[in-house]
């Protein structure tokens, strides 16, 4: 087969807020920049983000940056880097208001200002009364910054390489990332990008579980290239689950439906919040939340026939509220839950959301691992952002509207720290053919037919598995048979069964190197959260209720031979202020 052959100065793969925003930075310098996306730009999975973008703008109410650091810290219960966080919260300002003059269409108060409404985990003062944070644009706040980011990388003149799958990083012998190799979805034509720097941009990986916010997408492609590269995964064993999916389907009830004055009722009508987290009651942290929805169901306070959810009250807000700041979740509630807000409430369940863990990088985009003897190293040309990413701005617990943030302030970073490397290599490093192979080696190998189960068999049993034994509470003993299922799996997954070539043969393909993704991710997820002998944000272990910062105030680190298992420690040091020590997390 002739493989066909690409040169840029830079590779981005992923289309999302992250990738776009890192794209458009160098090519407004004049960088040759392609960016790699399986689907067009614009369905990315940032279009689906609906209640906005964290920045103490204080448009509404007093806030500042240093308030926003503190409440990043305490909601990721400890774990976050407070180097990253700063850089991140100091920033968030001025990136709202480029991405305004960009042309995101925020909504507006009657002053003009963009308009900031609550989140949870938010305050003033340091823990004090509740901040309004959160710069939306309605409930399609993603929606609009990704479709702004995507004209103006058009006008750019970004190069975009729509509906082609990435299979594997090409690199060198000195470690050196050279480009990747990548699919075209329509012809199951490989092409070859060569690249002086590349940057992983491809999202999460809530395609683990069964029941999710994610598209289907969201397979976690970057984060399991990185590992087949020897990168290791940090801290994979933090999964966030958003507290209010619509029962039973998945789909995304925004938080901004609490900040906008939504609440929680159990079967007894009980505004049950209250007794969990007396102060920010239904704005509390969103593990806090998650677990107290999934006690009050297990408890028997559930709501309907099987008294398997909650329910989510709005429609005292009035229909002039709701029309105007959440129009996408009534047609959501309309058309997945069968019920009018404006009349009902919605009946929701924790559903998986959001990957804390991902490829370690520092607060320049730059991969970071460390070698064997000697400290965390840049692995040269390579980057990573956004959700695939772990910078470590969520720690253990993400709160909402530092999503957004995240990726636009680390896709700018990168793409500035990427301006400086490509001065600093102007010219193309020879290509290891060796390594070319192995990526077309993982390529060919589905295009034999095995004689086992479907590929669509293992991916539903891979998300059970994850479902049932790493969900929202976990246990030692079934974490453990939980690592042997998912072993088990990996030796099913050897001998799978592709459909007939004849007649799907691309999408199959695709599918099984998208399970094979899926599998890696989620033994990654499960030993490590079986090796964390405490509770912190979303790892919350019934054996070991109580956070431990004695022994696991400590990132974890996964490398995909035999599961093996390392740790770093956490950044408790920022870049310019007073640090913030742990004390216990009450909201």
């Amino acid at each position: 087969m002739t493989l066909e052959r690409r040169k840029f100065d830079s590779l981005v793969i992923g289309a999302g807020g992250g990738g776009l925003r890192a794209a458009l930075q160098l090519a407004r310098d004049e960088a040759h920049v392609a960016v790699v996306s399986k689907v067009f730009p614009t369905r990315s999975h940032t279009v689906a983000a609906q209640g906005g973008m964290n920045a103490a703008l204080a448009n509404v109410l007093p806030d500042n940056w240093h308030w926003h650091m503190f409440d990043t810290v305490k909601g990721s219960d400890y774990l976050g880097d407070q180097d990253a966080i700063e850089y991140m919260c100091r920033a968030a300002s001025n990136l709202v208001i480029e991405l305004e003059h960009f042309g995101v269409p925020f909504s507006r108060l009657e002053n003009g200002r963009i308009y900031q409404r609550p989140f949870g985990g938010q305050s003033q003062n340091f823990g004090g009364d509740q901040a309004a944070r959160t710069c939306a644009a309605a409930d399609r706040t993603g929606h609009a910054i990704l479709h702004t980011l995507y004209q103006q990388n058009i006008r750019a003149k970004t190069h975009f390489f729509d509906e082609y799958f990435a299979i594997d990083l090409i690199k060198d012998d000195e470690g050196f990332i050279l480009g990747a190799l990548v699919l075209n979805i329509a012809t199951g034509e490989p092409l070859l990008i060569e690249a002086k720097t590349t940057l992983l941009a491809t999202g999460g990986a809530g395609q683990i579980f069964r029941n999710n916010t994610n598209a289907r997408i969201n397979t976690g492609d970057g984060m399991a290239m990185a590992l087949r590269a020897g990168i290791p995964l940090q801290d994979m064993e933090f999964f966030q689950f958003h507290p209010t999916g619509i029962a039973g389907k998945g789909m995304l009830i925004t938080e901004g439906v609490r900040g906008e004055g939504g609440y929680l009722l159990n079967a007894d009508g009980e505004r049950f919040m209250e007794r969990y987290a007396p102060k920010a009651k239904d704005l509390a942290s969103r593990d806090v939340v998650s677990r107290a929805i999934a006690i009050e169901v297990r408890e028997g306070r559930g709501v309907g026939p099987d008294k398997d959810h909650v329910l989510l009250k709005l429609d005292h807000l009035g229909a002039d509220v709701i029309k105007k700041r959440l129009p996408g979740i009534r047609d959501m509630a309309r058309t997945f839950a069968h019920v009018d807000p404006i009349e009902n409430p919605i009946p929701v369940f924790p559903t998986a959301h959001y990957t804390m863990g991902g490829i370690p990088t520092n607060r320049h985009g730059q991969v970071v691992v460390p070698l064997k003897n000697t400290p965390e190293e840049p692995i040269p040309g390579l980057y990573a952002v956004g959700e695939c990413a772990c910078v470590s701005v969520h720690g253990a617990n993400r709160l909402g509207g530092n999503s957004l943030l995240d990726i636009v302030v680390f896709g700018r970073a990168a793409g500035n720290h990427i301006i400086d490397y490509l001065k600093e290599h102007r010219y193309h490093r020879p290509l290891n053919e060796a390594s070319v192979e192995a990526a077309m080696a993982r390529l060919t190998r589905w295009e034999q037919k095995g004689q086992g189960e479907s590929v669509a068999t293992i991916r539903k049993e891979i998300q059970k598995t994850m479902e049932h034994y790493c969900g929202v509470f976990r246990r030692a003993d079934v974490l453990t048979e939980g690592v042997q299922k998912m072993r088990e799996l990996e030796q099913r997954l050897a001998d799978v069964r592709l459909q007939d070539h004849s007649r799907v043969f691309n999408t199959a393909r695709i599918e099984a190197l998208e399970v094979e993704n899926l599998l890696q991710l989620g033994l990654a997820t499960v030993i490590s959260a079986e090796a964390r002998k405490e509770s912190r944000g979303a790892h919350s272990h019934v054996d070991f209720p109580d956070r431990d910062d004695i022994h696991w105030l400590k990132h974890t680190l996964y490398f995909m031979e035999e599961g093996r298992l390392e740790y770093k420690p956490v950044r408790m040091k920022p870049l310019s202020v007073d640090s913030f020590p742990p004390k216990p997390r009450v909201y």
